[in-house]
């Protein structure tokens, strides 16, 4: 398969299924291809149903928002295989950095879906126990916690973890197409690079960084990001769910065994609003929706399992039954979220007692109580004859 950029340059990607449903045999994809031919049939209905989930957490979500009880959703409609693959080639002991919109990834990683909207809800300044399923909290600051992927990276280093594509530890970050001009972005690939750090650069690539296109963030594309890091590079049909798992197995094997990163792009859409502040038919055309719709990625997983008999009724019965159940206990559970406790945003600033922290808290508690202090700062301006 190949794609294009704005300049209509062709840009090899992988392709193991189709639009249709059809499994590809391209030339010089056997390696990925026997990847995913090792997955099986349960395996691949239990990618279609996470998927399924997914896009029911996002319907479910999005209106809450729009009921609200959100202050915000960043939706990830168009996006299931990309996030949905790629989580199924991680290992329990891997480690994930998500952004903000990678819902589909903290689904197959067991995150409970009323704590991935703690945080939208503003109800908890993160929303999970971020060891508890080696998934860190959402960032919203765009790129930032690429910086922290890769430093946790270089942390397995040298804490000596086994170079072995089972039993190493590898990290994974995610990231869309407009962060890729961040700063952010760029340092942490230098110093995963030069590290030789165990961490996966995946990038989702929905072609809109909020309503600007790829073909204005970027002349060249996007995956030859990775390469000019010195860091293998590949760019896959990210509506295709098997090529996300065996692009993204290999990358975390490659990590795991000390061979240093990689960087996969995702080339999918998204279908959706980039936030629910976002209007995307301000710069979007109907015709455009309408062409990804019928690359849907759902679709297409189904297609495969009714052509290979493995999706049959009492299956996708099951399936149903577990999405009214998720849409209920989300809407139950967001509904009965307090507002949470403002003074635990100095919890977990550093992993231990910090003495500046430790005034600050104590100065905050003292407002809410009704008498603070004056900061230490005033005081030494006001000595000086000034304020800031």
């Amino acid at each position: 398969m190949t794609t294009t950029n704005g300049s209509n340059e062709a840009i090899p990607t992988l392709q193991l299924l189709d639009p249709l449903g059809n499994r590809v045999t391209t030339r010089g994809t056997k390696g990925y291809r026997d990847r995913a031919a090792a997955l099986t049939a349960e395996d691949l209905r239990g990618m279609y149903r996470d998927m399924v989930l997914t896009r029911r957490f996002d319907e479910e979500a999005t209106s809450l928002q729009r009921q609200g009880e959100l202050a915000l959703y960043a939706p990830a409609r168009g996006q299931e295989a990309a996030q949905v693959g790629s989580a199924y080639a991680l290992r329990p002991q891997d480690f994930v950095f998500p952004s903000y919109r990678e819902h589909g990834v903290l689904q197959v990683r067991g995150v409970d879906p009323v704590d991935r909207l703690r945080f939208f809800r503003g109800s908890d300044h993160g929303g999970w126990d971020p060891n508890e399923h080696n998934a860190n909290v959402y960032t919203v600051v765009i790129g930032a916690h690429t910086l922290h992927a890769a430093g946790y990276a270089m942390g397995v280093q040298r804490d000596g973890t086994p170079h072995d594509k089972h039993d190493g530890t590898a990290v994974i970050t995610y990231f869309g197409d407009g962060a890729t001009s961040q700063g952010d972005v760029n340092e942490s690939m230098v110093f995963a690079a030069v590290n030789d750090a165990p961490v996966v650069f995946f990038l989702q690539n929905n072609q809109w960084a909020i309503s600007e296109p790829t073909a204005k963030q970027s002349k060249t594309p996007l995956y030859q990001r990775g390469a000019a890091f010195g860091m293998p590079s590949l760019r896959v049909d990210g509506n295709d769910v098997l090529a996300v798992y065996a692009a993204t197995q290999e990358a975390l094997e490659r990590a795991r065994m000390g061979e240093g990163p990689s960087f996969i792009e995702a080339f999918t859409y998204r279908m959706g609003a980039h936030t629910t502040t976002d209007d995307p038919t301000r710069y979007r055309t109907t015709e455009q929706d309408e062409e990804w719709r019928r690359r849907d990625p759902i679709d297409r997983l189904a297609a495969l399992l009714r052509a290979e008999g493995e999706l049959d009724e009492d299956f996708e019965a099951q399936v149903k039954e577990a999405e009214a159940e998720l849409g209920a206990h989300l809407r139950s559970g967001v509904r009965a979220l307090d507002g949470g406790v403002p003074v635990s945003t100095f919890d977990d600033v550093y992993a231990t007692p910090h003495g500046v922290v430790a005034a600050e808290r104590a100065w905050y508690e003292a407002y809410e109580a009704g008498d603070p202090p004056t900061p230490q700062y005033a005081i030494a301006d006001t000595a000086q004859g000034g304020a800031r």
